[in-house]
Formats: structure tokens, sequence, C-alpha cells
């Protein structure tokens, strides 16, 4: 019997075939026989994508199939493993023009009137764009500033993602392949040449992250020599679920600032991701103190087997708990002003600069502990760690860039430029005019989201229009005050107290520039955080150094 592969996106009810797989008739409807039949497909592909193919087939009745409902992303998850390069198009192809096929799924028009009718509400309240409306309570209070803090950076993207690139092929044509690489191709490449150069095991950087070590012996160690916090474990508190854990955080002098709740396994009645959040805010007026919890999603180890996690659920913890932080230290009459009730564009920024001291020295060898010989996380492995996190960011920084620059173009409309807008095609040419006329080169490093899957930006009233810069502007935020960190003195209690004093003490009370000159003495640079990515040098540009603010005339 001929059975066929089906791909389902997202926004639309179509079915793709992509491929005849034969299996026995008697077998058809067992695992085995699908995963079979797929592998013949996509030979690299791991039992739980091929599992989720054939669930997902069989949810929507099409026995003896596989379907893979589209991430809401350009680049697809998949793809990496597929090892069919017309297969990689297909797909890559599928996931890039979604929602605009044509009848009630295709969201180019509706695109157009959100666009207008935004414009049209924000000269209501005398702003000449939406994005000038949607930023006078934000950090960079202007489009033109977060506008240009992006654009500052194409012709470094670009050069960077030129020699990305040219590695790329250079693997391809070691392989015997007889192509350029391509955006379908990119990761599958990125990953070969990435293991190649920094031969990373994860499984093997895993051991030596016990989840306990990290939480008690790295996060809240370091929240102690920075802060002088400590932290109680409570066996006394209800909780919502046997895997949450409650502790009381008690401040320098002994005082209790609060309770923590962390809640850190995946379950299937939970959520993706990882956030914080309260579920009582600090306030003099109604004289409370803050109850936060942290939710990660980490794979919970089978019984009797230690719990050990990645690298990148190890930063997680940091970053979650960063958010707490802000929350503990709030110091406001108000709940509505009081610890992480800021600006889009500030409040990931505590959080970031908390991980940090997931790789400090002194915090690593508290916590970084191999779980069966004690010994400490070797230096050279960090290093390979950090070195290999530069790898592959004209890509990986580049698309982010591209969907930011993108939602700022859409939301610098005027009315009358918004209303010139009306079709789908006119969606598409200034789609791609926007992003051509900034440097960027698309064909190769398509936005993260294109307008028509955009939904952080198109799927609410406001949602993040105007907002989606804020992920880098935190990050310039982040490696700017890490900059401050290392040049006085790292991770002291004098440092820790100005940190706390001048910024994640101060909720949404003062203005952000004001806080930050607080802190560092001085503006905003984005040279750290171009530094971190690994794209300053080697044929990128250097920054100019001219102040954040100044280059848009100031406050």
């Amino acid at each position: 019997t001929m059975k066929m592969l089906a791909f389902r996106t997202t926004s639309s009810p179509r079915w793709w075939p992509m491929s005849d797989v034969r299996t026995d008739p008697r077998t058809q409807r067992t695992l085995d026989a699908l995963q079979r039949g797929l592998r013949e497909l996509m030979p690299t592909a791991s039992p739980a994508d091929i599992d989720a193919a054939a669930k997902l087939a069989a949810e929507k009745g099409m026995q003896g199939k596989f379907a893979i409902a589209l991430q809401n992303t350009t680049q697809q998850p998949l793809l990496p493993a597929l090892e069919n390069r017309a297969t990689r198009e297909k797909l890559f192809k599928l996931s890039l023009t979604r929602a605009e096929q044509g009848g009630p799924n295709d969201t180019r028009e509706l695109i157009a009137q959100i666009v207008r009718l935004r414009a049209e509400k924000a000269a209501l309240f005398g702003h000449d764009s939406w994005g000038s409306y949607a930023l006078v309570d934000r950090m960079a209070k202007k489009p033109e500033t977060a506008l240009g803090f992006m654009t500052d950076m194409v012709p470094a993207l670009a050069a960077t993602q030129q020699r990305e690139a040219a590695l790329l092929n250079e693997m391809i044509a070691a392989e015997g392949g007889n192509f350029s690489v391509e955006p379908w191709d990119w990761y599958r490449y990125a990953n070969k040449v990435k293991a190649e150069r920094y031969e990373l095991d994860e499984d093997k950087v895993m051991e030596y992250f016990q989840i306990d070590q990290v939480l008690e012996d790295g996060v809240f160690y370091a929240a102690n020599q920075l802060f002088g916090l400590d932290f109680k474990k409570r066996t006394d508190l209800p909780v919502y679920h046997p895997d949450v854990t409650t502790y009381s955080v008690f401040d320098r002098d002994g005082s209790e600032l609060g309770i923590f709740y962390f809640d850190p396994y995946q379950r299937p009645s939970k959520r993706g991701g990882a956030w914080m959040s309260n579920f009582v805010d600090q306030s003099y007026l109604y004289g409370t103190k803050p109850v936060i919890y942290n939710v990660l999603n980490i794979p919970k180890a089978a019984e009797g087997e230690v719990q050990l996690v990645s690298f990148d659920n190890v930063n997680t913890l940091f970053h979650e708990f960063g958010h707490a932080l802000h929350g503990f230290f709030a110091d406001q009459q108000y709940a509505s002003l009081s610890g992480t009730a800021t600006a889009r564009d500030f409040v990931e920024y505590p959080s970031q600069v908390n991980e940090m001291w997931a790789t400090w020295p002194s915090i690593l060898e508290n916590y970084a502990k191999h779980y069966k010989t004690g010994e400490t996380i070797p230096a050279e492995l960090i290093a390979k760690i950090d070195a290999a996190s530069k790898f592959n960011q004209g890509y990986d920084f580049g698309e982010v860039v591209a969907a930011a620059l993108l939602d700022m173009k859409w939301h610098a409309l005027s009315v009358d430029e918004a209303a010139k807008i009306r079709t789908a095609a006119d969606v598409d040419a200034f789609e791609r005019r926007a992003l051509e006329e900034l440097g960027l080169k698309v064909d190769l490093v398509p936005p993260r989201y294109r307008s028509n899957y955009f939904n952080h930006i198109f799927s609410s009233p406001a949602g993040y229009s105007a907002g989606y810069y804020s992920y880098l502007w935190t990050e310039m935020l982040d490696r700017d005050s890490r900059k401050w960190f290392r040049d006085n003195g790292g991770l002291t209690r004098a440092n820790g107290d100005h940190y706390r004093a001048t910024v994640i003490s101060r909720g949404g009370t003062m203005d952000y520039f004001e806080m930050f000159e607080n802190f560092a003495g001085r503006q905003p640079d984005v040279t750290p955080m171009l530094e971190a990515r690994g794209l300053t040098g080697g044929g990128g540009i250097e920054p100019s150094g001219e102040p954040i603010m100044e280059a848009v005339g100031g406050k």
C-alpha cells in the first residue's frame, strides 16, 4: 500500500504530500512500521521526531501517514535532520509562505488593516505613527532610537553572514555537494561545522549540572555573594504540585524579603517555556511582601536517577531568578510600579545580567561538580562552550534583527503611508523593500518571522507591536552592565549593593536612561553586545561609540 507523508501548516488546513513510503499492510498501524517508513525519508530524524509525526497524523485521522506541524518561526526544528535536500527546501518554503496562499487563511490584507488602524489610533493621540505612540513610556522613547540602534548593526551582521556562509560552503564541498548554502541548508551544515570545530558533547556537559546544586549552590550562592541574601527551604507551605519546592528569602539584615516557589519540571498540564511571576506583589500601600515563582520545563529524570540539566537550562535558572530578584528587591508604595512592572524594553535586562554569574569562576567552583566524581567542571570546557556560543551568530542574531526591523518599519508608517498598503501584493512589496533598503540579505537569512505569521506583533490589539526590538535592547543593557561589573571588581557586595540601589530596586518609578546612568555613570554602549556576539572585527564594522540618546537628539 502506498502511504503519503503530509505536512500541515499552522495557519491553514491544507496538507502537502511529500513522498511515498511503502509499508506492509498488515503492520501499517504499528509504530515500528511508521518509524521505518519515515526513517527511509529522513534517516537522521530522532525517534521522538518520528513518533511525534506519526501521532499528529493519527490525531488528524490519517492513520499510516506522517504529519509535521510547522513551528511559529521561519526556520523549522526538523530541517537539520533531513538528509534529502529537496525535502528540506520544500519544508522551508512551506514555512516561509504560510498564510499567503489566498482564501480565508491569508493574513496579508488583515495585516494592512491592522497597520492602518494602529496609525489612525496613534494620530488621535497626536502621534505621527504607531511606533511613536507605543514607545512613549519605553526606554527607547522614539522609533528613531530603536531603528538607529539596530541599523547600525547591519553591516557587521552582513560581514559575519558572508564569513559563515563561506565556512558552510566549504563543508558542503568537502562532502561532495555541488551547491551553495541556502536557508534550508543552513542549520544542517552549521551544526556540522560547530561539531567539528568545538567537539562539544552536550550529554558530557550535563554531567556537571545537578539541578539542586545549580539552584542552591549556584543561583542562591551568587545572590548571597552579591547581595547578602540567605535562603531557607520550607516544607510547611502549601504547593500546587508535588514537584514544587518553596524557600524563605532573607535580606542581608536577616529580615524576610519574601517567599520563593520553584517549579522546574515538564508535565502534561504545563505550557511550554520558562517564566517568573508573582502570587503577591510588593507594596507598602497594602503592606505586602512578594511571593514569587519561577517556572521551567526541564525533562524530569526517571525515578532513582540523578536529575541533570543542560547548560541552556542552567542559564535559564539564573535568568528566571534574575526576574525573581527584581521582584524581591521591589521597594515601592504601589504594586503597579514595583519589581518587574517596567517597560518592555527594560524588564528583561536584570534577568539577563543575572546569567553572567552562571559562569563566574567562584560560582562555578561552588556548584558545577561532576555527579559521579565531584570534579569541578574544567575551565577549558567552559571556554569551549563560550566559543561555541559565538558561532553562527550571523544567522541566529541576524534573523532576530531582521524581524525587529520589520516590526519597527511597519509601525513607523504614518496614516497616509499606511493607507497606501491595502492588498496582499502591497504587503509583500513593503516587506521586501523595507528589509532590502536596510541592507539585509533576506534571501540568505530571512526574518525569524515574516509579516504573514508574525504573531508577536499582529495577534492582539498591541502585543509586541513596535516592541520586538526589546529583546535586542535589553541584551545591549545586559552586556554593557556585565562589562561594568568586570571593570569594577566583579562579584563583590559593594557592586551588588550599588546595582540593587540604582537599578533592581527601582521598579518603574523613574526614567530608564537615568536609572542606567546612575548605575554605570554613562549612557549604554552597544560595543559589549557586538563583542559577545562575535560581530566585531574580522570584516565587520566597529561601533561608532556615539551615545544612544544623542544619536536621535537626546532624551
